[in-house]
């Protein structure tokens, strides 16, 4: 059986899909969907931490879906930014769970990973999927993924 580890960029995808349709993304059907592809044995879910209560209710239903939900504390920098960046941790936790499964996961638009993948599929000859908002999906990480599917209405609430 297809042993499967997905990692979602919280943010990336609220925003993205946010920005392109103005819905929110669902993450049961997406849970639907890759249960229908094999075994999920590692699903993670990465996000800042504002303490506000739909914020938590959010992460609850994830929690809820099946996926452990790291968090990072928001920092608001004094010249109004935002910090609140995964990257560094999603991808030690690609690296790690590459090694035993079969097929890896990614809900992200951030070129950023785009090494990650070529990594992740020479060294562990895995399969490198990626789930992304198609017009706010770097060619580059496209481009590395075994698979690329495009987040559309199908996935949306």
């Amino acid at each position: 059986m297809n042993r499967i580890a997905v990692f979602v960029d919280v943010q990336n995808i609220y925003y993205t899909t946010r920005q392109a349709y103005g819905r929110q993304f669902d993450y049961r059907k997406l849970w639907s969907r890759l249960s229908a592809e094999g075994e999920i044995v590692v699903a993670t879910a990465y996000a800042t931490h504002r303490g506000d209560e739909k914020q938590l209710k959010f992460q609850n239903a994830l929690k809820f879906i099946g996926f452990t939900v790291k968090l990072k504390p928001f920092i608001q920098r004094s010249d109004g930014s935002a910090k609140g960046d995964w990257d560094v941790g999603i991808t030690i936790d690609v690296m790690e769970a590459a090694r035993d499964v079969d097929t890896v996961v990614l809900l992200s638009g951030d070129g950023d990973f785009d090494l990650l993948l070529e990594k992740i599929k020479n060294d562990y000859a895995v399969s490198a999927e990626v789930y992304g908002v198609p017009s706010l999906t770097a060619n580059s990480l496209i481009n590395s993924a075994s698979i690329y599917y495009r987040i559309e209405e199908d996935l949306l609430l």
